[in-house]
C-alpha cells in the first residue's frame, strides 16, 4: 500500500460485522485521484503489521520513499534502510496509515478465550496486556518454562510435564529435606498443587540469600486472577521443641511470577540458623516440616 505523506485520505467503512483482527472494506481517495480498496477479508495484520517484527504498528509509523511501512523500533534495526526495496528511509511519517488505525475499533485478541470487549486500535494493545482472559504463564519455578494457557491446560501441564505433587484438600503437612544446608542460594523444591474450593493453589518452598543472610521461604500462589485471591486466606507453620513460626496471608495470583512474590517477602521466611534449630540433630541436615491450611473467607 503506497500512500505519500503529503496526500490526504478519506475512508468509508462498512458497518457489517467483522471477525477478530479483521477490518471492514473501505475506499480511499488521494489528491491524485488514485483509488484503492481493501476487501472485507483483509486483516489488520495485512494493513498495520510491521514487515520486520510482524507486530502491530503504532505511531510513529515510518515509510520509505516508495511507501513501504515499518515500525519505529525496526527502523533502527534495519539501519535506516527499507527491508522491502532497500531505499534509505529518512524520516517520512505515514500519517494516512496512522489515521486509518485511529478510526478502527477491533475485538480483543483473546476473543476466542472469552473476552467480548471491543477497543479502539490505539488502546487495544493496553487492554490485551491486562485482559483477564489472556493466557497464564506456567507457574513452575526453577526453570524457564514458556508454556502458556488457561487453568485446566496448565494443571494438566504441571501434572504430566513437570510431574508436580497433586493433592486434594485444604490442609497439608510437608517435609523438606536437604543434605547440605550450606548450599542455600537458588535451591528450589518440587512444586505442590492443591485442589480445594473448586480452585487450584501452588505451594512454593525455596532457599535464597536475603542480602548476605541465607533464608528459606514458603508461600502460596493462586491459579487465577488477583481479584479472586481476596476470597481466600492461608496459614503456614514450622517449628519444633515447643517453638514455632507462623505466617498468615492471602495467596498471590500466578499473574505475579514466583520471583516477584519471593522478592516481596510475602510468605513465611525462616533464617538458616532457625531452620537448622527446627531440624534438630547435628544441624548438618535440613529437615523442616511445614504445615498449613487454606480457607475461604466468609
Amino acid at each position: 500500500m503506497e500512500i505519500p505523506e503529503s496526500h490526504s485520505m478519506e475512508c468509508e467503512f462498512s458497518t457489517g460485522d467483522f471477525d477478530n483482527d479483521r477490518v471492514p472494506s473501505y475506499k480511499s481517495s488521494a489528491g491524485s485521484g488514485v483509488k484503492a480498496s481493501l476487501s472485507s477479508t483483509g486483516s489488520v495484520h495485512e494493513l498495520l503489521e510491521c514487515p520486520v517484527c510482524t507486530n502491530s504498528m503504532y505511531p510513529p509509523i515510518h515509510q520509505c520513499p516508495n511507501g513501504h511501512t515499518l515500525c519505529l523500533n525496526c527502523k533502527a534495526r534495519v539501519q535506516n534502510h527499507c527491508p522491502t526495496c532497500h531505499q534509505e528511509l529518512g524520516n517520512i511519517r505515514c500519517l494516512a496509515l496512522e489515521k486509518v488505525a485511529e478510526s478502527l475499533e477491533l475485538p480483543c485478541r483473546h476473543q476466542n478465550l472469552g473476552c467480548s470487549e471491543i477497543h479502539p486500535y490505539y488502546s487495544k494493545l493496553k487492554h490485551e496486556q491486562l485482559c483477564r482472559f489472556r493466557p497464564y504463564n506456567c507457574p513452575y519455578a526453577g526453570s524457564e518454562c514458556l508454556v502458556t494457557g488457561d487453568i485446566p491446560m496448565l494443571v494438566a501441564h504441571l501434572k504430566n510435564d513437570h510431574k508436580v505433587d497433586m493433592h486434594d484438600g485444604c490442609t497439608f503437612n510437608h517435609r523438606y529435606v536437604k543434605s547440605n544446608p550450606n548450599e542455600v542460594e537458588n535451591a528450589t523444591w518440587m512444586l505442590t498443587v492443591f485442589s480445594c474450593y473448586g480452585h487450584y493453589f501452588c505451594l512454593h518452598f525455596e532457599a535464597f540469600l536475603l542480602g548476605m543472610t541465607p533464608v528459606y521461604m514458603a508461600f502460596l500462589r493462586f491459579l487465577g486472577e488477583d481479584s479472586e485471591t481476596r476470597q481466600f486466606g492461608y496459614s503456614l507453620e514450622v517449628g519444633s521443641n515447643d517453638r514455632k513460626l507462623t505466617w498468615q496471608g492471602v495467596p498471590r495470583s500466578i499473574r505475579d511470577n514466583h520471583r516477584k512474590v519471593r522478592d516481596s517477602y510475602d510468605g513465611l521466611i525462616i533464617h538458616r540458623n532457625m531452620a537448622l534449630f527446627f531440624s534438630g540433630g547435628s544441624r548438618q541436615e535440613l529437615k523442616l516440616r511445614v504445615t498449613g491450611r487454606i480457607w475461604k473467607e466468609q
